[in-house]
């Protein structure tokens, strides 16, 4: 644990700013939600920044990663780096796919539909 000390009146006006700083990147990410950046791809990355943003406020002020060992802090930065990479080879993949929509949506194959064919004829009835 970190042996920081702040009075109690200065540290809930920091969970305070930090909590109207989270609210105001919620508004943007769903404004932005609404945006049309050029492709998916650079909607998903500006969605991800904001995501970013808000992830490391968190940890600095509610994981109280800002007064604790620098260690602490180097172990979560890494782990925002392996996540990055990790989407970074997942987007990677998706941009080499020719159609990545399901085959099974209806409506939104571009294939067209088999041709219809004249129904099968009824089975004969058995004789016991």
């Amino acid at each position: 644990m970190s042996e920081h000390t702040l009075n109690p009146k200065a540290e809930a006006a920091t969970y305070l700013k930090t909590l109207i700083a989270l609210l105001i990147l919620t508004a943007i990410t769903v404004g932005a939600s609404y945006i049309h950046f050029g492709s998916g791809a650079a909607n998903v990355v500006v969605a991800l920044t904001i995501a970013t943003i808000k992830a490391t406020l968190v940890a600095l002020f509610f994981m109280h990663l800002l007064h604790d060992k620098p260690v602490n802090a180097l172990i979560a930065a890494a782990g925002f780096v392996f996540l990055g990479l990790f989407l970074m080879f997942t987007l990677l993949d998706f941009d080499t796919r020719e159609n990545p929509l399901p085959r099974n949506l209806p409506g939104m194959v571009t294939t067209p539909p088999p041709a219809a064919t004249s129904p099968a004829p009824a089975p004969a009835p058995e004789h016991h």
